[in-house]
């Protein structure tokens, strides 16, 4: 017969980890948080004989702890600091923390959250490290705006993005040192839609010393955003050929033509490459574009079978109503507030349909008017979720429907139930 398991609760600190095993007082014991204090957690661990060990999910605290006891063999599980709270009234420290997530571990009290493997893992990272680094460099265009508009130079009124290519040649020449307007103006793209006399009549502006230093250094510090990301979409890239399936697939059918390039776009073929790696073709969703299908991959994985079914999954999003129900009566029904990413992205490719000519879109707009925008936009996120999953864990091809058809099919119903 097998030995039946043996249990282990871990408060989490940064400086020191509280351990516990048992009810006696030499089960309790304390480590420091570095490297040797963790190899000592995992020796004691094993010297007592655990077997698989909880503890809470707290940020970049406990990360490295959980690579340890994973890579030791000791079966960790991270749950949620909200199924551990101490009861109301009781002192709260960490030795009695421990004890406390120790009893419920043992009880089968405290279910794990969503971990992916170690390869999604690192794409994970890489792919949060490129957003932020997006993030920080928008509010340096951002700066780039307020230099210009404090040198009353109304470049932003001609010019729909200065980081184009009309934008760009303009405050490069800045920089450089021109200040003609007509010589300026000259850099005019041909695509752009104002002439050169508009564009030369808004750069006709006051320069100053101070202003100037500002432009120049915001756009030296976008420029290393910019080598900074292309570096890490390099690693991305190199990463996903890694985890691309062995087997033969298919060829993608040819990718429909899009309007422009924004310039934090990824530098490679994201469709491909998600394509190689998983299998399916996550863009052929209405709304989903490369950005959106890299962001659903690196945080959810390629295998959904972690989620039984489709409520789970909707559920563990927070795209589904969360009843409140009590003596009968629904309380509250909103969804579950929380800062997932991969809902996140839902949500945005659902804001992308508001003007499309799919039934997605219509279904949106419907919604919209019954609802509101905030409650539309969830609805048709937690729709789309729905495709993915069957999608990603069943295969099931995803079929277009025109706006004609979906109100066809609407209409069907709503005669049905007259």
């Amino acid at each position: 017969m097998n030995a039946p398991p043996r249990y282990a609760g871990i408060d989490v600190g940064d400086r020191t980890h509280w351990v516990c095993v048992g009810e006696q007082d030499d089960d309790v014991r304390e480590f420091p948080a570095h490297t040797p204090g963790l190899r000592d957690l995992v020796a004691w661990l094993r010297q007592r004989g655990v077997t698989t060990v909880a503890l809470e999910a707290t940020g970049v605290y406990g990360r490295v702890l959980h690579l340890t006891l994973l890579e030791a063999g000791l079966n960790p599980r991270v749950t949620s600091p909200k199924f551990t709270r101490q009861i109301q009234g009781r002192p709260k420290t960490g030795r009695r923390d421990c004890q406390w997530i120790w009893r419920l571990h043992s009880l089968g009290m405290l279910p794990p959250i969503f971990e992916p493997d170690d390869r999604t893992q690192t794409l994970r990272d890489l792919v949060r490290l490129r957003g932020n680094l997006v993030r920080l460099s928008a509010q340096h265009i951002q700066r780039l705006q307020k230099s210009l508009e404090l040198m009353n130079l109304k470049l932003t009124s001609v010019v729909g993005d200065i980081t184009g290519v009309t934008g760009l040649k303009i405050i490069r020449a800045i920089v450089a040192g021109v200040r003609d307007p007509e010589v300026l103006a000259k850099l005019r793209d041909r695509r752009c839609k104002h002439s050169a006399a508009d564009i030369a009549v808004s750069l006709d502006g006051h320069y100053r010393v101070e202003h100037l230093t500002a432009l120049r250094l915001h756009l030296h510090l976008w420029d290393e955003y910019r080598r900074a990301i292309a570096e890490i979409d390099a690693e991305i890239a190199s990463r996903l050929r890694a985890m691309k399936k062995s087997s033969s697939l298919p060829p993608l059918p040819p990718k429909p033509r899009v309007r422009g390039r924004k310039p934090h776009d990824p530098g490679f073929d994201v469709r491909t490459a998600l394509y190689l790696m998983t299998g399916i073709d996550l863009t052929a969703i209405e709304g989903i574009d490369e950005v959106h299908a890299l962001t659903l991959v690196s945080e959810l994985g390629a295998d959904f079978s972690k989620w039984p079914t489709v409520k789970h999954f909707t559920s563990w999003l927070g795209l589904c109503p969360n009843f409140r129900q009590t003596g009968g009566q629904v309380k509250s029904s909103r969804t579950r507030k929380g800062k997932n990413r991969a809902a996140h992205a839902l949500r945005l490719a659902a804001w992308s349909l508001m003007r499309s000519h799919s039934y997605l879109g219509a279904y949106l707009r419907r919604q919209r008017g019954r609802l509101g925008a905030p409650k539309a936009i969830t609805a048709t996120a937690h729709k789309l979720a729905r495709i993915v999953y069957s999608l990603v864990r069943y295969g099931v091809g995803y079929l277009r429907q025109t706006e004609a058809e979906y109100q066809a099919q609407h209409r069907e119903k709503q005669e049905k139930a007259l």
